[in-house]
């Protein structure tokens, strides 16, 4: 059982491939709706107070990341290298910009653009250094030097 969910993805058949990939999008993107509110904006504490909160809580940005960084190490472990980006920081990304752009606010403080490019780059970067430290406990060690990021095969192997 270990081996058929640590080995990788391109010597499964392709509807196991695919669907692996869309259940860790989903779940991907489950983490980020569980961990973090949907509603981001900030809120008075009280009626009349200068002082705003939020509802993200530092536990919930420690788990989603925690989620984020374990998925990535299993789709780095199983799938080439580009994979992992696409199915793991993608969804939060996507999520998140709706979540800023569902409230627009006035033009002068609308500092939802340079927020969600920042939280979107620190995913990424995360990601994909999980993603490279799982891809050195594969078994093809000698395979990766010359594989293309996304398909995972070697540039002469068919099918």
């Amino acid at each position: 059982m270990t081996e058929k969910l640590l080995s990788p993805l391109r010597t499964c058949p392709w509807p196991e491939r695919w669907l692996t990939r869309v259940l860790g999008a989903a779940l991907s993107g489950a983490a980020y709706l569980l961990c973090l509110p949907w509603d981001l904006r900030n809120r008075p504490e009280s009626p009349g107070s200068l002082t705003e909160t939020t509802p993200v809580t530092v536990p919930g940005v420690v788990l989603l990341g925690g989620a984020l960084l374990f998925l990535a190490a299993y789709f780095g472990r199983r799938d080439a290298l580009a994979w992992p980006l696409l199915l793991i920081a993608v969804p939060p990304a996507a999520l998140m910009y709706v979540a800023f752009h569902a409230h627009p606010e006035p033009p002068d403080a609308a500092v939802w653009p340079l927020a969600w490019a920042s939280f979107t780059l620190v995913v990424a970067a995360g990601v994909l250094v999980a993603t490279a430290v799982a891809r050195q406990f594969r078994a093809d060690l000698e395979e990766q030097a010359d594989t293309p990021l996304l398909t995972g095969r070697r540039a002469g192997s068919c099918g």
